[in-house]
């Protein structure tokens, strides 16, 4: 395994369907709060922006645990308990320099090195051409995270979506919405970001869950979803430019039989952890032996 990626949840083979998945969403899964750490946070923010001012706060989703049911029993197979955050909680805390003193405190505290992180809940997609490659991008010097790193398609759901114009609260967004939002955000990210139609894509499966270890054990769903172009048509949509264009350089098209041994490869050492994760989870969950 990859030091800098380790998988905290695989789905059954396969992927699991949006129906297939249930969210519980409580303040009792927020992240805990240490005396004077607000404070901090504020500080490392500021900091932040004198250098990247288009950063920009927002709500997020906070994974705290995930369970998989045994597969004959009845109702959804995979429950996720989610709290509520922010992006600015994210860099002053998961991106801190203290984020390590942060786990260990954690641990030590709760039994639990992620309780005093943010840890917002991100989405990523193994995503497929009809003839037969997966598609990633070139992140761009712009971005807050990985810059000039290869990446897939991806990045969060968003509670302001469920709520719009209100502050989201734990009491006011549905499980089921929740759900919702977190399956169709990496269709919208695909969107956005590789400029595709939403009608050439296919319904999300889900694949597990990774943790960034280079960001202190953020977790990402990753996904499987098809595309019915093939990968000079995608080209062709991503170079006509999409929402979020500025957010990538370039778009790479890798061969699906080759994902079992990029390990071995070169651009391994260019894919940001959440690729890695993706990767290392498709493999699993839909990829077979060489």
């Amino acid at each position: 395994m990859d030091p800098e990626v380790s998988l905290m949840l695989l789905c059954p083979p396969g992927g699991l369907p949006q129906e297939q998945v249930e969210v519980e969403l409580s303040p009792a899964y927020d992240r805990r709060f240490l005396p004077g750490d607000d404070k901090t946070i504020t500080a490392i923010w500021e900091t932040r922006l004198q250098s990247q001012p288009w950063l920009f706060d927002a709500p997020k989703f906070r994974l705290h645990s995930a369970t998989l049911a045994p597969t004959d029993s009845p109702g959804p197979q995979l429950l996720l308990r989610l709290g509520l955050t922010s992006y600015r909680d994210f860099l002053g805390t998961n991106w801190a320099s203290s984020a390590s003193w942060l786990r260990q405190q954690g641990a030590a505290d709760w039994g639990d090195k992620q309780a005093y992180l943010a840890d917002p809940l991100g989405v990523g997609a193994a995503l497929a051409t009809t003839d037969d490659f997966l598609v990633f991008l070139r992140r761009s010097g712009q971005v807050a995270e990985a810059p000039g790193l290869v990446d897939v398609p991806g990045g969060h759901p968003e509670p302001q979506v469920l709520c719009p114009g209100d502050v989201p609260q734990h009491k006011t967004l549905p499980g089921e919405l929740v759900v919702r939002e977190l399956f169709s955000s990496v269709l919208q990210e695909i969107c956005d970001e590789v400029n595709l139609p939403l009608l050439t894509l296919s319904q999300p499966l889900l694949l597990g869950i990774a943790r960034n270890e280079t960001s202190a054990g953020r977790a990402s769903a990753e996904f499987y979803v098809q595309c019915s172009l093939t990968s000079e048509e995608v080209r062709s949509y991503y170079l006509s430019g999409g929402p979020e264009a500025h957010e990538s350089a370039g778009i790479i098209f890798v061969e699906m039989q080759r994902m079992q041994r990029l390990q071995e490869t070169e651009l391994w050492t260019e894919l940001c952890p959440s690729a890695k994760g993706a990767i290392l989870l498709y493999n699993q969950v839909r990829g077979s032996p060489s």
